[in-house]
C-alpha cells in the first residue's frame, strides 16, 4: 500500500487550580469543558464538521481523534486543529466558571502522564493491507517503534527506585507488552483489537499506542511519515528486511528511553547487539533503497529525506535538533534553568518546566512561547490549522462525513454518524455505509446530501 490513511487520537490532561491549589476535580472541570458540546450535540461524544471525533474518555480526559487523512500535512494540521478546538472550549468554560463565581484557571496539557503516575495516550492509526501473519511486524515494525524515540519522544523527568533521571519518552515506563489486545491494564506497543473501520476483507487498522504526544509539528510529520514507509516495506513481500526482533522488547523500550545519546546497544533475538541509532540508520538506508524502485507519495519521500537529516544530526550534534525534537527542546530548557538556578533534576522548578512545556495555552506553554520566537521548525501554517478546525481532508471518506454533518446542522436535521455510517433520523431512516476510507464521494452520499435540502 503506497497511498495510506493516517489518524491520531490524543488524550489530554486537564486540571483546574488557583495559585497552585486544585479547586475542582478533573471530572468537574471536564463537565464545564464539554458543556458547550453537549448543548448542541446532546452528548459528550460527537463528530465535528472537520470529520474528527471529540469525546470525554475514561478518567475525564478530553480526547480528540483526527479525521482520516491521506497526506502527512493533513494529519499534522488536523492534529493541531484538535488543540485549537479544545483551546476554544477551555476559553468558553473559563467564562462559565467565572460567571458562577468559581475562581481559578483551567490547564489543558498535551502530555502523557500526570503527577500521580497515571498515563494517557497518543494513539496512531495506520490503514494497512489485510495481513494475518504479524511476524514481519514483530521483526521490523516493533523494533522501529522502540528505537524511534530518538526523534519522537516528548521527554520526561522520571523519579523511581533508581533515583531521578531524564528519559526520552513519557510512555516507555507505562508499556508492558509488545503485541496485545489490551489497552489499559497491560498496555502493548501495538494493539491488535481488529476494528478496521473499513472493509475487513481488504484492510486492517494498525493501532499503535506506544507513542508520545508531540507538540512539535516536525516530530508528528516525521513520526507518521517514517512509519508509513516502514509499513510499505513490510507489506511488500519482495523487500528483504533484517530481523531486528529484540530479546526483550519492553526492557529495550525502557533502556533506550534513558540512553539519551544512543551509546548502549540492546540485544536482539539473533544474538546481535545494536543501538537505537544503528537500528534507525539501517532502516533508513533500506527505506532509501526502497524509494528507488517504488513510486511512493511525495510527502513520504520527503519524510525519508528528513529522517536521514535527523539521524545524521543526532549522530553529530543531538542538541542541534532542539528546533525539531520535543525531548531535546525540553532538555535544553531544563539544563539552562539548572545552570541559572543551580538546582538538581528533582527540584520543583524542573517539574514545573516538565509540565508547562505541554501547556496548550499560547501565553503559558513553553513550547508555544519558543515557537512564537521562531525556535521551532514548523510544518503547517496558522491558516492551515485554522482551516482544518472546520474543514475535513478533501480526499478521504472524512470529506463526506464532514460535509454531511455541516449540511445536516444547517438544515436542522436530526442525524447520527460514526466512522463508517451516515444516517438521517427521519421517517425513512436513510443510512449510507462508507466502507472505503480512500473514497471522498459517491452517488449514495450525493443522494443523501440532496435529500437534506429537499426535506429541509
Amino acid at each position: 500500500m503506497l497511498r495510506r490513511i493516517y489518524g491520531i487520537e490524543t488524550e489530554y490532561g486537564i486540571t483546574f487550580s488557583l495559585k497552585g491549589q486544585r479547586r475542582l476535580s478533573p471530572d468537574e472541570v471536564s463537565r464545564f469543558l464539554f458543556r458547550k458540546v453537549v448543548a448542541w450535540g446532546r452528548s459528550s461524544n460527537v463528530f465535528l464538521e472537520n470529520g474528527s471525533r471529540l469525546y470525554l474518555d475514561v478518567g475525564s480526559h478530553p480526547e480528540y481523534a483526527t479525521a482520516e487523512c491521506d497526506t502527512l500535512l493533513d494529519v499534522v494540521a488536523q492534529d493541531k486543529a484538535g488543540e485549537s478546538i479544545l483551546r476554544e472550549l477551555v476559553e468558553y468554560a473559563q467564562g462559565q466558571l467565572s460567571d458562577e463565581g468559581i475562581r481559578g484557571d483551567i490547564y489543558l496539557f498535551k502530555n502523557n502522564t500526570d503527577s500521580t503516575g497515571n498515563s494517557y495516550g497518543c494513539h496512531e492509526n495506520y490503514c494497512i493491507e489485510r495481513i494475518d501473519d504479524l511476524s514481519r511486524l514483530e521483526q521490523v515494525f516493533i523494533p522501529y517503534l522502540i528505537s524511534r524515540q530518538i526523534f519522537t519522544g516528548a521527554g520526561k523527568v522520571v523519579t523511581n527506585a533508581k533515583g531521578t533521571a531524564y528519559s526520552m519518552s513519557q510512555r516507555a515506563e507505562h508499556i508492558w507488552e509488545a503485541i496485545s489486545s489490551a489497552t489499559t491494564r497491560s498496555r502493548p506497543i501495538i494493539n491488535t483489537r481488529d476494528e478496521p473501520h473499513a472493509d475487513p476483507e481488504k484492510y486492517r487498522r494498525l493501532h499503535v499506542i506506544v507513542g508520545d504526544s508531540n507538540m512539535s509539528e516536525f516530530a508528528t510529520y516525521l513520526k507518521l511519515g517514517t512509519a508509513a514507509v516502514v509499513l510499505a516495506m513490510i507489506e511488500d513481500r519482495n523487500t528483504v528486511l533484517r530481523d531486528y526482533n529484540m530479546a526483550s522488547p519492553i526492557n529495550a523500550l525502557r533502556d533506550i528511553s534513558y540512553d539519551l545519546w544512543s551509546k548502549e546497544p540492546v540485544k536482539l533475538s539473533n544474538g546481535r547487539d545494536l543501538t537505537a541509532l544503528e537500528i534507525q540508520d539501517d532502516l533508513c538506508e533500506r527505506a532509501e533503497m526502497f524509494l528507488e524502485g517504488h513510486s511512493l507519495p511525495a510527502d513520504q519521500v520527503h519524510a525519508v529525506r528528513l529522517w536521514r537529516e535527523v539521524i545524521e544530526q543526532y549522530r553529530n550534534d543531538p542538541m542541534a535538533l532542539s528546533d525539531r525534537v520535543d525531548w531535546i527542546a525540553k532538555l535544553q530548557i531544563i539544563e539552562r534553568e539548572r545552570e541559572r538556578s543551580g538546582v538538581e533534576l528533582d527540584d520543583p522548578k524542573i517539574a514545573l518546566i516538565d509540565l508547562l512545556y505541554h501547556d496548550t495555552n499560547f501565553d503559558r506553554g513553553l513550547y508555544y512561547r519558543r515557537q512564537a520566537r521562531g525556535h521551532f521548525r514548523r510544518v503547517v501554517t496558522d491558516e492551515q490549522v485554522a482551516l482544518a478546525t472546520h474543514t475535513p481532508p478533501p480526499t478521504t471518506r472524512a470529506h463526506m462525513r464532514g460535509t454531511f454533518i455541516k449540511a445536516a446542522k444547517e438544515w436542522r436535521r436530526d442525524y447520527t454518524v460514526d466512522w463508517v455510517h451516515l444516517k438521517l433520523n427521519d421517517e425513512m431512516q436513510r443510512t449510507v455505509l462508507l466502507k472505503d476510507p480512500f473514497k471522498s464521494t459517491d452517488d449514495r452520499f450525493q443522494k443523501l446530501l440532496a435529500s437534506l435540502e429537499r426535506h429541509g
